[in-house]
């Protein structure tokens, strides 16, 4: 019979993509606002994987990454994704995302991001957000599984993840 335990903390993680980086500078401090001080920043990489967005973003897109020092529960992620979403939408014209902002949490054996989309990998958490088990820990690197993101797969996305989980784990959280 297994034994019930709480889940351990995670470290938070939000990636911003936009075309207008600026925006960023304005942004960033509502975020801090709402999560605490931030211990880990990427440097800018180009989002160059999908399209997608660029009918409603523009182009060229570029992503940047921050994890947080403040530890959140694995079971808080919905409530991140709603605050997150409000903040997109604040900073949103004509009806038109200027900045898609991803929130997801860390643990030493897995990354996991949170959506507003179903799909068949991803387990619903609560007022319509789903966790999206987007990379596991395995013989010593994050390995991507076949939905994981492009960009999340990336080699300079795996060797930011790699350095928040070292400071996770250096931080001694779990």
């Amino acid at each position: 019979m297994s034994v019930l335990q709480p889940p351990k903390p995670a470290k938070l993680v939000i990636g911003i993509f936009t075309a207008e980086v600026n925006i960023v500078e304005t942004l960033v401090p509502e975020l801090i606002s709402n999560f605490g001080r931030i211990d880990v920043v990427s440097p800018w990489m180009a989002f160059n994987y999908t399209h997608y967005y660029e009918p409603e973003m523009g182009s060229p897109l570029h992503r940047r990454v921050y994890s947080f020092k403040s530890l959140i529960g694995q079971q808080d992620l919905a409530n991140v994704k709603i605050a997150t979403h409000q903040i997109e939408q604040a900073y949103s014209k004509s009806g038109r995302r200027r900045v898609n902002i991803d929130p997801g949490y860390l643990v030493r054996e897995r990354f996991v991001l949170a959506s507003g989309k179903n799909f068949s990998h991803r387990i619903c958490i609560g007022a319509g957000i789903y966790a999206d088990l987007t990379l596991i820990y395995q013989k010593g690197r994050f390995r991507q599984l076949p939905w994981t993101y492009p960009d999340y797969a990336d080699g300079g996305m795996l060797n930011f993840l790699e350095k928040v989980r070292k400071k996770y784990i250096w931080d001694d959280y779990d």
